[in-house]
């Protein structure tokens, strides 16, 4: 039977209708899904390392496959991350574990995801004549951040378990942000230069020496090199109330981890991003980033306890605030 072209136009509007219903479910349905991913908003500094490890998991889509999306804030200093985040602006940190020990001990539940164990150390000129912390008596020694830097605080241990000397009394220190630190150290100003890694990492790559690190003071102390120090922060409600956003955002950390540890396409693909200056310095910021990887598994806290007690001993209440033991609940087990 032949189809007049009225029926055989109806026909074909009825398919059309068809096919535009199920497209737009298809749509809505997806629109649905995408309302339901809860948001993530990690304020960290605009150009921190961490951004190379945030980068990651949004281009894999690392975010979404452990259930949030991703909203990365970019802010100009540690210090306006934590206002965001403890305004309610912010729903995710980057900190040292110490920062948030004090904070639970002044009644705030805050909990802490491993995120890097890497630390810097101390360089010096390539043709200092200094081979201990010992030989930097009555030098000037310039400190990334302040008096009651962590890493300034084990160097400082360090020197009096070892040399019997106090740094802080028997050199004189320059205390600024770690870019003017770097600069300075290069420009020959400084006997020796404390810095956060990566800027000891391109600080070594353009031909200074590293005296000491603080992972190797740590050691020489007795404490574990492996604690990891820094890590995403996050509220102790969000834990309870919605543990699964917790445990994908570390579970997508990992991932983020894994990629970057083996794959160098994936570095060559982020070197935009990292800005070094020569090849030398790309390879000892990829280096220095995998160095300081944390091992899966839970933070050995009768080793942070000990770190916790040396920076109560030399930083006093103006570092550790009431945490003069390590605090309940502190951390939280990274993915696996």
């Amino acid at each position: 039977m032949r189809l007049t072209g009225g029926r055989r136009s109806r026909q074909l509007a009825i398919a059309l209708a068809g096919a535009l219903i199920g497209a737009l479910a298809v749509f809505l349905a997806a629109a649905a899904a995408l309302a339901e991913t809860p948001v993530l908003r990690v304020s960290v500094l605009k150009f921190g390392t961490v951004n190379w490890e945030l980068d990651t998991i949004a281009h894999h889509g690392l975010d979404r496959a452990n259930g949030f999306e991703l909203q990365v804030q970019g802010m100009a200093g540690g210090a306006a991350a934590k206002v965001a985040f403890q305004g309610g602006e912010a729903d995710v940190i980057v900190s040292d574990w110490i920062w948030v020990a004090r904070q639970r001990a002044a009644g705030k539940d805050y909990v802490f995801i491993p995120y890097s164990k890497a630390v810097g150390g101390i360089v010096v000129s390539a043709d200092s004549t200094a081979r201990t912390l010992a030989d930097l008596k009555g030098q000037k020694i310039g400190v990334a951040g302040g008096p009651l830097d962590k890493s300034w605080i084990i160097l400082r241990a360090l020197a009096e378990q070892a040399h019997g000397i106090d740094l802080a009394k028997e050199t004189e220190q320059v205390f600024g942000a770690p870019p003017l630190i770097f600069k300075s150290a290069l420009g020959g100003e400084l006997g020796g230069a404390i810095n956060y890694w990566h800027f000891m990492a391109k600080m070594e790559a353009a031909g200074m020496r590293r005296l000491i690190s603080v992972a190797e003071a740590a050691e020489d102390l007795g404490l574990d090199p492996e604690t990891p120090l820094l890590g995403y922060v996050v509220k102790g409600e969000m834990l309870r109330d919605k543990p699964q956003l917790v445990s994908g955002l570390a579970a997508a950390s990992r991932s983020a981890k894994a990629l970057l540890a083996e794959d160098d396409a994936e570095w060559e693909r982020l070197r935009p991003r990292m800005k070094a200056a020569s090849d030398a310095e790309f390879a000892a910021l990829k280096a220095g980033f995998r160095a300081g990887i944390p091992a899966p598994g839970p933070v050995d806290e009768d080793s942070a306890a000990a770190l916790l007690a040396l920076m109560a001993r030399l930083g006093g209440s103006d570092l550790v605030g009431l945490a003069s033991d390590l605090p309940d609940g502190l951390f939280v087990e990274a993915g696996s």
